[in-house]
Parts: C-alpha cells; structure tokens; sequence
C-alpha cells in the first residue's frame, strides 16, 4: 500500500468553499486522497467545484463529519497545524520532521486544519500527538489555508515517494484517538470521583495529563491495563471501601502521605 493512503487531511470548520475546492487540488497533485471535513460552513459549493480543477473527484468522496473526533476516529497519530505557542508544553515539529514521521506510522494518521479566522482552538489540539508550524518570513506570517495544505501535502510527498519508508521497528497495535478520548474522560470522572483537583486550576491539570500520555504514545494492551485500573478505582470511590495492600489487608490511611 502506497504510504500516503493511510494518511487523512482533516479541514476543521472551514467557512470558505473556495478554500476546500483548492485543498483537494493540493492534496491531489501530491498523492494524497483522504479528506474529511468537519463541519463546513459552505459545502457543496460551485467555488469549491471551480478551485478543485481536475481534483472534484476527492470532493465528491469527501466525508463530512459531525464532530472532530468523528474526523479522527481510528487514527493512531493526531498532528494539528497551528502558528500560536501554548501555555501548555506540546511537542512542535516542521513539515519535514512531521511528513516523515507521517508515512513511519503504521496506524492511520490524521493531519488536522483549522477554520481560516482563529485556527485550532484548543480542545482541538488537545487532541493531537504533535504540532505543526510551517516557518515563514518574520514580517509576515499568515498563510491561507489552501496554501499551508499545499507545504504539508508536498512534504508528505517527498516523504512518502517510492514509498521509502523508514521502519520504526514498532508493530504494537497503538491506541486510536477514539479510544484515547474514553480514557481521557474516565481520567477525569475518576479524579473527580477521589478529589484529585486544584481549585482553579483543573482545565489545566487535565490538559498536563493529556500530555504525559499523548507523549507515551500507548498501545492497546497498556490503555487496556490502565483503563481497568480506572474501573476498579471508580467502583472503590463509589462504594467507599478502604484501601487495601497486595495481600488483602488494610492499609494505613496515611501511609501515602
């Protein structure tokens, strides 16, 4: 299988039509044939049709998605595009570094774009493995979004082209983002549930945690592991019970302080 197949571009919210017809010309010049749309403000559109020339074919297979996990559903790796720092750490990468890490993933790979006035907003990135910033003159840094698909479409490309891919050495099952998301929610319902929270400060903490995981880049038998002790700690909490060792005995109420 050709290494771009297994790669998604992802147009999150996209309010110009014209934008997503020149999207797919982009995509389609460079070998890539997977486009989801979240949530267009304008499609179908004549625009669209117009700015997509000979490439109306990916317009018509487009999948239009309610939601942005929808968008991602499957996927084992989640790189987002954005121009602004966060307060929260996140790993950011170049095109290049993020093309070839693209066409290195064994699972599907989903390369996320937002909506042309404020970009990604941040439960949206919150979602993502990595960022992607696209290097630009210091004078002027704003690229139309039809522009910033094209440089990532070209690197994927290059990446991609022979299918010269580099091996990872990894054939683990990696955990979706569907999947990551459902544990991403009983996290929080489980630190709710023992009162692990700073007043305040718990959007923070979440997205802290996020990180640490999104970064450990998990497979399916390690969520499955942590997701059962998440399980067993929600049923302790609800029903009150004291905490017990290895061996079934009680253990001292302070005995982690």
């Amino acid at each position: 299988m050709n290494a771009l197949d297994n790669i998604r571009i992802v147009l999150d919210h996209t309010s110009h039509p014209g934008n997503i017809g020149a999207a797919a010309r982009a995509m389609k010049v460079m070998g890539l044939c997977e486009l989801h749309l979240v949530n267009p403000q304008r499609f179908p559109h004549s625009q669209a049709t117009a700015l997509a020339s000979s490439a109306d074919d990916l317009l018509d297979k487009a999948r239009i998605q309610p939601t942005l996990a929808a968008a991602l559903e499957g996927c084992t790796l989640v790189m987002g595009t954005s121009a602004r720092r966060r307060s929260i750490a996140q790993e950011i990468l170049e095109p290049r570094e993020a093309a070839a890490r693209a066409v290195a993933e064994v699972g599907p790979v989903a390369v996320v774009f937002g909506c042309e006035k404020s970009g990604l907003d941040n439960e949206a990135l919150d979602r993502c493995h990595a960022l992607v910033s696209i290097p630009t003159g210091d004078r002027y840094m704003s690229l139309n979004l039809a522009q910033a698909v094209q440089v990532i479409c070209y690197e994927l490309h290059l990446a991609g082209r022979g299918d010269r891919i580099a091996a990872d050495g990894e054939s683990r099952p990696l955990a979706t983002a569907d999947r990551m998301e459902v544990f991403f929610d009983r996290m929080e319902q489980t630190m709710k549930a023992i009162g692990f929270s700073t007043p305040g400060q718990t959007e923070t903490l979440h997205r802290r945690i996020r990180r640490v995981y999104q970064r450990a880049r998990l497979d399916d038998d390690e969520l499955n592991m942590l997701n059962g002790i998440l399980s067993r700690t929600l049923k302790i909490a609800a029903a009150g019970q004291p905490r017990t060792g290895p061996h079934g005995d009680q253990e001292d109420a302070e005995s982690d302080q």
